[in-house]
């Protein structure tokens, strides 16, 4: 009986996802090369991140920035990332392990 379930349930997915995807694909407009588009802004992917006078977790803090806050990378190096904080107008250093660009794929 479980098993006869589960065939029937896989099934059913594969008929309501195959007219999707034939719609998705009979339907979609060429997209320009990824070379052209703007690249995407960094975001903060933890609750908050610490903006730090220096490249180092011992400098001095100077202010947090948030998930929710806008922000300018101006410079990098190595793992930290030079900022400013649209919000608050603070200059500082943030660790990239918790600041990062989102990524696109583009399929040319």
């Amino acid at each position: 009986m479980r098993s006869t379930r589960i065939a029937i349930s896989a099934a059913m997915l594969g008929a309501l996802a195959l007219p999707v995807l034939s719609a998705t694909t009979a339907s979609a407009t060429p997209a320009s090369s990824c070379s052209s588009q703007p690249p995407l802004p960094y975001e903060v992917h933890t609750k908050a991140v610490t903006i730090r006078s220096k490249a180092t977790t011992k400098s001095t803090a100077l202010g947090v920035l948030y998930k929710s806050h806008k922000f300018t990378v101006h410079k990098k190096s190595g793992n930290w990332l030079y900022i400013t904080d649209k919000t608050t107008g603070v200059k500082g250093w943030v660790s990239g392990t918790y600041v990062y660009r989102d990524v696109r794929m583009c399929l040319d």
